[in-house]
């Protein structure tokens, strides 16, 4: 026997069987492991907030700023985070690829000189007539000779001491050097779980030494992007949502943090995130604009610093770098 169904009861059936929409699968990069900084993504990701905005976000660790951007040039991450002076390099190297910085979160990098007051190290010429603890490959110690050429170093007065990453931090500890080059909300909570008194450690911070180079992005597949502008723009606006609240309660985004890495230590990722967003996220420009843009007239400076310690091929302008056409303007980005 065969049952008549009204159109109402008819289109409650269909609707009951479709998705009242499809999420827009974002998974995203990070460019380093769950530490501290990487909290507001973790948050923004476990209370809904990418979800709310129709986004089906997965937070992924990293191994290192340059490990995002091949994944998201490639298209197998439409989104990721990475230091923008290491972008600047790839797209030189790879003109063409598809990928782009959209959000500036670090509107001042980590890159810093870690020194020990008692060993004489509180200003930059101090450096003169001391040994400096640098690995070859940190991105800090890239930008060392824009640092030193600001300041007016000597170098020929500095002894360079190449040390491996696992040896840094416990030669500053030994006093074997008296200084490192390292990010600022990593070198100087490592010293002080070798035993660094807080009170002896001096952190010399490039960005406030006339280093105007930016730090960290939130980078994009442009290909990506142009399929999905709505999907990305949102992705954006929740980003910052995280950020919001892990600057108005970084006690709660750690938390969030540790349930996805139960060995992480949630006092020192508080503290690593602490200083994160003093130092680098929370600036003088920040609080005027909100998070995600940039000085045009600073970008350009960047640009001619890092050409003085890298040749560039094709020499960029900021449209070949950042774009800023993704970020909300609905007010969403101030974050105080």
């Amino acid at each position: 026997m065969f049952h008549r169904f009204s159109g109402l009861a008819v289109a409650a059936l269909i609707a009951a069987a479709v998705p009242a929409h499809a999420e827009t699968d974002m998974p995203f990069a990070l460019d380093w492991k769950f530490e501290g900084p990487a909290a507001p993504y973790v948050l923004a990701a476990d209370k809904g907030y990418y979800a709310d905005a129709g986004l089906k976000v997965t937070v992924t660790e990293g191994a290192g700023s340059l490990d995002a951007i091949p994944k998201v040039a490639t298209g197998a991450f439409p989104v990721g985070f990475t230091d923008i002076n290491s972008l600047m390099k790839f797209l030189d190297q790879n003109p063409g690829a598809p990928v782009k910085a959209i959000m500036m979160i670090y509107d001042k990098p980590p890159f810093a000189v870690v020194g020990r007051k008692s060993l004489g190290v509180m200003a930059p010429k101090d450096l003169e007539g001391k040994t400096l603890g640098a690995p070859p490959p940190d991105g800090a110690w890239a930008q060392f000779p824009i640092f030193a050429a600001e300041q007016g170093l000597d170098m020929s007065k500095i002894t360079v001491e190449p040390v491996g990453f696992p040896v840094r931090e416990p030669m500053l500890a030994e006093g074997k050097v008296a200084a490192i080059t390292g990010f600022s909300f990593t070198s100087t909570l490592n010293a002080e779980r070798l035993g660094v008194p807080a009170d002896d450690i001096s952190v010399l911070l490039m960005a406030d030494y006339g280093v105007a180079l930016y730090g960290n992005a939130i980078i994009v597949n442009t290909d990506f992007a142009k399929d999905h502008p709505a999907d990305v723009t949102a992705f954006l606006a929740a980003t910052a949502k995280g950020w919001k609240e892990a600057i108005a309660d970084p006690t709660a985004a750690v938390q969030a943090l540790v349930a996805h890495n139960p060995a992480a230590d949630a006092a020192l990722e508080e503290k690593r995130l602490g200083l994160a967003i003093s130092g680098n996220v929370l600036t003088d420009y920040v609080k005027e604009h909100g998070i995600g843009s940039v000085d045009p007239d600073r970008f350009a400076k960047a640009i001619d610093q890092l050409g003085t310690t890298y040749e560039f091929k094709a020499k960029p302008t900021m449209a070949d770098i950042f774009d800023s056409s993704y970020l909300p303007t609905d007010g969403s980005l101030m974050l105080q």
